[in-house]
């Protein structure tokens, strides 16, 4: 039986290398070059804490006057805004608060599986190594920010996720270079980071290669069925026959079920990030700020600065005034931080409005299943991700209830 899985980034490539485990004979194709979307340019961190649904109410209604502010942590680019109004919408309804709870319950489920199925991964691929010990210092000036933030930590004290309440003189003992404006932080022990989630990607290809897989490069031009999926049609090239189709193309998923007739609310969330490789200081922890919107992490060989979030679409060219304006805010966090020898990178983070993933067979084409939506958490949620769709393709059964991912829930 033939499985094509559409997107060769982090989450289609740990499906392909589990579907090819378990037997399947998988075709991986992507329109680039494996683990170079957004795989390539996230945080690294396994953000086991930060499963806390968007759509609540302390955001959204920040969001106008963010709009406004030409440097706010989310900025919609005006000609885009009418495309997003419906999306916007769905995003305000799932701010009902006994909604928010489900959300929540929902994002914890996966986070409480992260390291069951991630250890075993990186094992069997031979990066144990590339999971730092240190965890996550969320960053606070003063107790009005730590209030602020007050949400958050209830949240993972209702769900038994471990943190710790520390003084900013107890911060900078683990992080030297912190400024003194640091008043108050917590460490998240768990939210541990990798040392290059590009290679986990390409030594996920690797294994999957070497277990009798196909990786293929072409771009989707649509897709044959009859009762059921049959082929993925390439553009400027022969069709791909298929048993199975797994849609995990990030924030191009939409488009790809467009074409099947099962529209899904699927927006992109442009991230940026600063890559320095010559810093001028040393970390061991990554760091957020939530009330300044950024995140710094030491990965790839340097330290790499992103945050913020941006509307515009997939086909809006780049603004890297994005990851300047993330660089200037960490340097309030890091003073000694020096941005020189780097780069800046945009990518697509693929969003749904309640801030779930899809992981779901498609309601309307038999044989196709959608794995889409992971926002923020792909490397974080990728190996349970694998571990959820090869159950659900192959007939296992899950070790969760799968209906709250499901793809026809909008």
């Amino acid at each position: 039986m033939t499985t094509v899985v559409v997107g060769a980034g982090i989450i289609g490539t740990a499906i392909a290398y589990e579907l090819q485990k378990r037997g399947r004979q998988v075709v991986l194709l992507d329109k680039g070059e494996v683990g170079r979307g957004a795989s390539y340019g996230n945080m690294a961190s396994i953000a086991v804490t930060e499963f806390m649904p968007a759509s609540r109410p302390s955001i959204w209604k920040q969001i106008p006057g963010w709009m406004l502010d030409p440097e706010g942590p989310v900025r919609v680019r005006p000609a885009y805004m009418p495309r997003l109004l419906p999306w916007f919408a769905r995003f305000v309804a799932a701010s009902r608060p006994a909604k928010l709870r489900q959300l929540e319950a929902e994002g914890a489920v996966l986070c409480k599986r992260v390291y069951d199925d991630l250890m075993p991964l990186l094992k069997e691929t031979g990066l144990e190594g590339e999971l730092t010990e240190e965890g996550c210092l969320s960053l606070y000036s003063n107790e009005a920010e730590f209030r602020a933030d007050r949400e958050h930590i209830d949240i993972l004290e209702r769900f038994a996720f471990p943190h710790q309440l520390l003084t900013g003189a107890q911060a900078r003992e683990l992080e030297p270079a912190l400024s003194d404006s640091i008043g108050i932080a917590v460490l998240f022990p768990q939210n541990r980071s990798l040392r290059d989630p590009f290679r986990l990607v390409q030594r996920l290809a690797e294994r999957f290669v070497a277990l009798g897989g196909e990786i293929r490069r072409g771009a989707v031009a649509g897709f044959e069925r009859s009762d059921r999926i049959t082929a993925v049609r390439l553009i400027g090239g022969d069709p791909i026959a298929a048993e199975e189709v797994v849609i995990a193309a990030g924030a191009y998923s939409g488009r790809l079920s467009k074409m099947l007739g099962e529209p899904m609310p699927l927006e992109t969330e442009r991230g940026y990030h600063t890559q320095i490789m010559s810093p001028g200081i040393t970390m061991r922890h990554s760091i957020i700020w939530p009330a300044r919107a950024f995140m710094v992490t030491p990965t790839a060989g340097g330290i790499r600065v992103g945050g913020t979030v941006e509307m515009a679409g997939l086909d809006a060219a780049p603004d890297y005034r994005r990851s300047k304006i993330t660089v200037r805010r960490a340097q309030t966090a890091l003073p000694d931080l020096r941005c020189a020898n780097f780069t800046e990178w945009m990518g697509h983070r693929p969003a749904f409005p309640d801030t779930v993933p899809v992981m779901s067979a498609s309601a309307k084409v038999p044989g196709v299943f959608y794995a889409t939506g992971h926002g923020h958490l792909g490397v974080t949620y990728a190996a349970t991700t694998a571990r959820l769709m090869g159950d659900l393709i192959t007939g296992a059964t899950p070790p969760i209830d799968m209906r709250p991912y499901r793809v026809d829930r909008f």
